[in-house]
């Protein structure tokens, strides 16, 4: 495992309180938050929208998805522009670009195939202004100040995103799906605003990306498969992106059964809701203790037992249980997902410095994408063997990711690491 920090501070626990402290970090804070929103208002109106015009489920679905997948193509092949351009440019005209997608979307009547089109174009450009403005902040914080940077961007994710659905089924039944949809683009365009007068302007230098002049065409293309190569043949980064990403795509393919599991098991409407809400409840505790209450050190040490939390209580839904037993085991499994607070800093530290802005739309679109893959995988085996069986089998999935995890990643030691090894 990597060296975490100085010797002096490698236990220093820092308080949320301090990271908010930080103005740049405070303003990208904000504006994610912010944006997070105006994204689930965008898909979820995106996906009502075509479901009006066209009747199909089918569809309706793929304009739900059609934002995520893109992604990893989009980080593999510009992904280095990350590093290379000066960062308030990026995550502004990253805004931007989202803001004039959803006006194009509310303004004008396009053909389906059309809109998804658009959608999928901006989730093709989505890592790389993610990726700066994950690089920015983590120029901005140190030590555990960066890990609970990155802990409170995930509970104010999940809050935001829970926000944004509530949000838009609010306003598409006051207003209407387009106009939701213009409400989108307005904040997105606020976020975009914010960053370029807030923001100072600085060169890839600054912020710790590689200087050099910004690529076009096929030569950005080529650096970004070269970077991206790099990085997934280095053992050390290549086993932290998968201890991110494999342990929350089983949970989300559990997830992603759970309407499934209600109607089957026949419980009384808006229960599946309350089910939903669980996991995302768990995971906002979760993050609160372990990141507020646990030295950084105790974190990397929990970060086994906290996949295998994830994991075990799913493997309960075997026995098909009722809507009680559900709550708590889905609560439990949601405490979980606490366990990548402890990768941050081994992850942050064995990156190249010239490469952490891909590293990080990397890390970013791998997941989600792995994330829609999960509930298809998952939804077939339902198929076969029922939703209760599928979903214990996705915890017991995510057990065995811990078991793995097990087999290389030591408790906190103070033994380094080298960052570029391969295998």
């Amino acid at each position: 495992m990597p060296p975490t920090a100085e010797p002096a501070q490698g236990n220093h626990r820092a308080t949320y309180r301090e990271v908010l402290a930080d103005p740049r970090f405070r303003l990208l804070f904000t504006s994610r938050a912010v944006s997070i929103t105006a994204d689930a208002l965008r898909i979820t109106t995106f996906s009502v929208l075509i479901f009006s015009a066209t009747g199909s489920a089918l569809l309706s679905a793929v304009g739900f998805g059609i934002g995520f997948i893109p992604q990893l193509f989009g980080s593999l092949l510009l992904g280095s522009l990350a590093d290379r351009l000066p960062p308030r440019a990026l995550i502004a005209g990253g805004y931007t670009l989202t803001c004039a997608a959803a006006l194009l979307l509310a303004l004008v009547r396009m053909p389906v195939a059309a809109s998804l089109g658009v959608v999928a174009l901006v989730a093709l450009a989505t890592p790389v202004f993610h990726g700066a403005s994950s690089r920015l902040v983590a120029r901005s914080l140190e030590g555990d100040a960066y890990v609970l940077g990155r802990s409170l961007n995930n509970i104010a994710g999940a809050g935001a995103q829970l926000f944004g659905l509530a949000l838009g089924g609010a306003i598409v039944a006051a207003l209407g799906p387009r106009q939701a949809l213009a409400v989108s683009a307005v904040l997105h365009l606020g976020c975009a605003l914010a960053i370029r007068i807030r923001l100072p302007r600085l060169q890839p230098a600054e912020s710790g990306g590689t200087p050099g002049r910004a690529e076009g065409g096929s030569g950005a293309v080529r650096a970004s498969l070269h970077g991206a190569g790099l990085l997934l043949r280095g053992r050390t980064v290549r086993r932290l992106m998968l201890a991110q990403w494999l342990p929350v795509a089983f949970v989300a393919g559990a997830e992603g059964l759970i309407v499934a599991y209600a109607g089957e098991r026949r419980f009384a409407p808006g229960w599946y809701a309350v089910l939903m809400g669980c996991l995302p409840v768990g995971m906002l505790v979760g993050d609160l203790l372990v990141g507020r209450l646990l030295r950084p050190r105790t974190r990397e040490r929990l970060v086994v037992p906290l996949i295998a939390l994830a994991g075990l209580p799913l493997i309960g839904f075997a026995a098909e249980p009722g809507v009680g037993v559900s709550a708590c085991l889905l609560l439990l499994s949601g405490l979980g997902y606490a366990y990548g607070l402890g990768l941050q800093r081994p992850f942050l530290d064995a990156l190249p410095p010239g490469g952490q802005g891909q590293a990080f739309g990397l890390l970013g679109s791998g997941s989600m994408t792995l994330q829609g893959v999960g509930p298809a995988c998952f939804g077939s085996v339902a198929a076969v063997i029922g939703t209760g069986g599928a979903i214990a089998l996705a915890g017991g999935a995510a057990v065995l990711a811990a078991g793995w995890l097990l087999t290389w990643h030591p408790p906190a030691s103070p033994t380094p690491v080298p960052n570029c090894s391969t295998g």
